[in-house]
């Protein structure tokens, strides 16, 4: 089973599990300030479970480029939308600052 780091967690999943759901399940932060209760719950429209990831994920998906595609995000920066990615191995997640996650100052790490 995948290991998954984050917020100085450790915790395993099912390989294939959605992110935003194993982080959720194991108490993560996974959205900043009023974006705990102004998201799409996880269908990928509002980008705001935006986090980089180092590890084995699933490819990006049409909904997540597209999101990740309008401001307040950067198509360029290396982000991905914890809703729409499955974890294939193991990860370590980093969360940023900014409403959607966009900003460059780490909410959280490792």
């Amino acid at each position: 089973m995948p290991q998954v780091t984050a917020q100085g967690k450790t915790f395993s999943c099912p390989v294939g599990a959605n992110l935003r759901q194993v982080l959720l399940e194991n108490q993560v932060d996974l959205y900043n300030g009023q974006a705990r209760l102004i998201n799409c719950h996880g269908i990928g429209t509002c980008g705001t479970c935006a986090v980089a990831i180092m590890g084995d994920v699933s490819e990006v998906n049409r909904r997540d480029r597209m999101r990740r595609s309008l401001p307040p995000h950067d198509s360029q920066r290396d982000l991905r939308l914890a809703c729409q990615t499955k974890v294939l191995g193991d990860i370590t997640v980093t969360k940023f600052d900014g409403f959607w996650g966009q900003g460059t100052t780490p909410e959280w790490s490792e």
